[in-house]
């Protein structure tokens, strides 16, 4: 029971920052001897909760259909997410998902002086969902930071941090419940044991998302992006050990 409990709280820090926390949950559970891609995937179960208790209010506005702009975006991007990760499900590649860190870490850098210039990046909101949502189907390579790569996606055309983060989680939602979904019909015994784990991912999530929350709200987009952009540099040579 240790180990998942280790897990969850190891998922509960990486999940909000561009470290992959799928590929971080996945070595450690290698370490464990425990099915590492479907463990890692199913730990974010918990992260899930903390986003659904966090951002609360926005789910209300959603699912009563008062904000149709989120509900549509959304909508759109999750099923570009469904249709890309269910594809690379099975895709075990140990170099593929670092690289795509590294260049997301190079597009936040390019955006974050992009927007420094005063320039616009002029992508419509439907295309912005497809885009991200795709991105975000991606993320099922280990290696790849779903937070990275989804906030890079979102940077093209939001500034605000903050917004960026609340579409960042928020769209993790439903391709993260599905995905559970699937894992617990599959293994029920596997699901079973470990729950410790998701109280604990659960925890920790909301914890360390309120610490990030109250740091967004005090820097502007330029330097967010140039932060988020480092810790990617720092998760790719992480994946070179």
């Amino acid at each position: 029971m240790i180990e998942y409990i280790i897990l969850g709280i190891i998922q509960g820090i990486f999940e909000w920052i561009p470290i992959s926390s799928e590929g971080v949950v996945a070595l450690a559970a290698n370490g464990f001897n425990l099915n590492a891609l479907d463990t890692a995937l199913f730990l974010h179960l918990g992260t899930l909760f903390a986003i659904v208790v966090y951002f609360y209010k926005d789910w209300i506005k959603v699912l009563t259909f008062k904000d149709k702009k989120l509900l549509k975006f959304l909508f759109i991007a999750t099923i570009f997410s469904v249709i890309i990760g269910g594809l690379l499900y099975n895709m075990i590649n140990l170099f593929i998902g670092p690289a795509l860190l590294l260049l997301t870490g190079i597009g936040l850098l390019f955006t974050a002086f992009f927007h420094r210039s005063k320039k616009k990046f002029n992508i419509s909101e439907n295309w912005l969902a497809i885009i991200v949502g795709a991105i975000q189907g991606l993320a099922v390579i280990p290696g790849l930071s779903r937070s990275a790569s989804t906030i890079f996606g979102l940077s093209l055309k939001k500034e605000d941090p903050q917004e960026i983060l609340r579409y960042s989680y928020m769209m993790s939602v439903p391709m993260i419940f599905v995905g559970s979904i699937y894992l617990i019909i599959k293994n029920p015994s596997f699901s079973l044991s470990m729950f410790p784990g998701l109280i604990a991912a659960f925890i920790v999530g909301l914890i360390t998302l309120k610490i990030i929350f109250k740091l967004s709200s005090k820097i502007d987009f330029f330097k967010f992006a140039i932060g988020f952009s480092i810790l990617c540099f720092v998760g790719f040579f992480i994946s070179l050990i």
